[in-house]
């Protein structure tokens, strides 16, 4: 099968998973045609591709799906473990697993719309599917999970970036410091420990017809619930620095801790680390600045007592 890897797959594949991933790409098109061709699968024109290989796909018996192909390792079978355990409760079906070639062929949620489009207009609404999709996703671990542990995973990026860069570029190092510390004071005395979805926005959850909305592409961790609200409030386009997405924030705090039986307080501070966690992210690999650092901003003097 002929495959063209846009410029985007091919960065974000390099920075994160070195020779591991440049090889993958190399084996690609074997690759895509050998799942294909033992998942008797037809294949449609990709979807916008950032860091996997992801398209729309028909079975043998005429049942759309989806094919994911992504590099083989931790990120890959974390996301297969969470969708077992999600059983298509509020996510969709992992249809079958090929963890070696790094495969997961999926339900196909339609129309898939995301709630993205109901953004700002209907911003209230979108923020309502996110804490339904929420309340759906979280769930006490099952009897021999093995998702990891949301401090474990997370700190390792704080410790990372604090290590990398001494000083304040390229981002302020007394923040960062101050969101690595507030992360494990909101773990340390979370208020229960359940199943994430890990980076639940507006682009992860589609509109569907088994259920009216399905979430796709859990990171999957185990933790303090609050941390899934962070990325709900600088979502969606992250990139797109506009006072008018911006000046949603407040109303979704509030709309937040509601539904999601949080003191307000406790979502300001998620709210921090993970927009301060996610320009982290984004420094490791190119160039920060986007809505996520400004949400973080604008949250910060609302911490309370220690948390500021």
């Amino acid at each position: 099968m002929s495959v063209t890897v846009p410029p985007v797959l091919a960065r974000n594949v390099g920075e994160n998973w070195g020779d591991q991933g440049r090889d993958w790409l190399a084996r690609l098109p074997a690759l895509l045609d050998d799942v294909t061709a033992g998942w008797q699968l037809t294949a449609g024109p990709t979807y916008p591709l950032s860091f996997s290989w992801v398209l729309p796909v028909t079975r043998a018996d005429g049942t759309p799906a989806v094919l994911k192909l992504g590099v083989p390792g931790p990120d890959l079978a974390h996301q297969e473990e969470a969708l077992r355990v999600y059983d298509g409760s509020g996510a969709v079906r992992l249809l079958a697993a090929d963890p070696v070639r790094g495969a997961l062929l999926l339900e196909r949620a339609e129309p898939g719309t995301p709630a993205t489009a109901l953004v700002p207009e209907q911003d209230e609404s979108a923020t309502a599917v996110l804490i339904g999709a929420a309340r759906r996703l979280h769930r006490a671990p099952p009897a021999g999970c093995t998702l990891p542990d949301l401090h474990t995973e997370v700190s390792r990026s704080f410790r990372t970036h604090l290590g990398r860069f001494p000083g304040d570029d390229p981002l302020p190092r007394r923040i960062v410091q101050h969101a690595a510390d507030l992360f494990g004071d909101l773990c340390a005395d979370a208020p229960e420990r359940l199943v994430l979805h890990g980076d639940l926005h507006h682009d992860n959850v589609l509109r569907a017809e088994r259920e009216p909305w399905l979430a796709i592409d859990p990171h999957g961790v185990v933790g303090d619930p609050g941390y899934d609200c962070g990325a709900m409030l600088y979502n969606p386009e992250p990139d797109r620095r506009e006072d008018g997405l911006l000046k949603l924030v407040p109303a979704r705090v509030e709309q937040l801790a509601d539904g999601f039986g949080l003191p307000v307080e406790r979502v300001v501070a998620w709210g921090f680390v993970v927009g301060v966690l996610s320009e982290v992210w984004t420094a490791e690999g190119g160039t920060p600045g986007s809505r996520a650092w400004d949400t973080a901003m604008l949250l910060r003097p609302r911490l309370t007592g220690a948390a500021r």
